[in-house]
């Protein structure tokens, strides 16, 4: 299997316009991803599946992430002069990031048997501008699976033919894998036991929502 680098070499070669960065991830497995710009991001899409090196023929998994505003606490070391003498100096950062929401894909090669490469896209934010392209028509197995983010994180894909719920009922107005939900204390198409609602709204009232302050 290629690397990402050597990848995004391929998808320049056929579409110089194409905007596609390497997204590293420190953690284990430490599997990088690529993250693609909307104007391009089918187009890309059909390089990585019809090149004949890569060949990434499969789509086996389209999840969501929700990235609501957060700061990222990090450390930052530095040279510095200190009595005279040259010292590796910590200093506390802190970088702020915008909310967004991703959609995430993982391609793999049935012909080729390698894989998976890890693609993924990013909305404007999580409320109102929160679209990306569909990948349906590159990969049909994205299908239902985008339905899937759409339901759960609100992430609309913009050219999928069929966006509507799949798992919550059509009238439900809110996005349950979103990190600031909070279930209601009764449903309508299913009235909850009152002292179960009494018990809910209490617990909601003391532990109100905390924004998200996660990295």
């Amino acid at each position: 299997m290629e690397s990402l680098d050597q990848i995004i070499a391929r998808i320049s070669a056929a579409l110089p316009e194409a905007k596609v960065t390497i997204v590293p991830n420190p953690a284990l497995p430490a599997q990088s991803s690529l993250l693609l710009g909307h104007e391009t991001a089918v187009a890309v899409a059909q390089v990585l599946r019809d090149d004949a090196a890569l060949r990434l023929d499969y789509c086996s998994n389209v999840t969501g992430i929700d990235w609501p505003e957060r700061v990222i606490k990090s450390t930052v070391k530095t040279k510095q002069i200190v009595d005279g003498v040259e010292k590796e100096v910590s200093t506390p950062h802190e970088e702020f990031q915008p909310n967004y929401l991703e959609a995430v894909y993982h391609l793999f090669s049935m012909s080729l048997k390698h894989g998976p490469v890890v693609i993924r896209m990013r909305t404007a934010d999580r409320a109102e501008q929160c679209h990306v392209p569909s990948l349906t028509p590159v990969w049909k197995s994205a299908e239902f699976q985008e339905r899937e983010a759409f339901d759960l994180f609100g992430i609309r894909f913009d050219g999928h033919p069929d966006l509507r719920r799949i798992l919550m009922w059509d009238e439900f107005t809110d996005f349950p894998m979103r990190k600031d939900y909070r279930e209601p204390d009764d449903y309508d198409y299913e009235p909850t036991a009152h002292d179960e609602i009494v018990e809910k709204a209490a617990r909601h009232a003391a532990t109100p929502a905390q924004p998200f302050a996660g990295a």
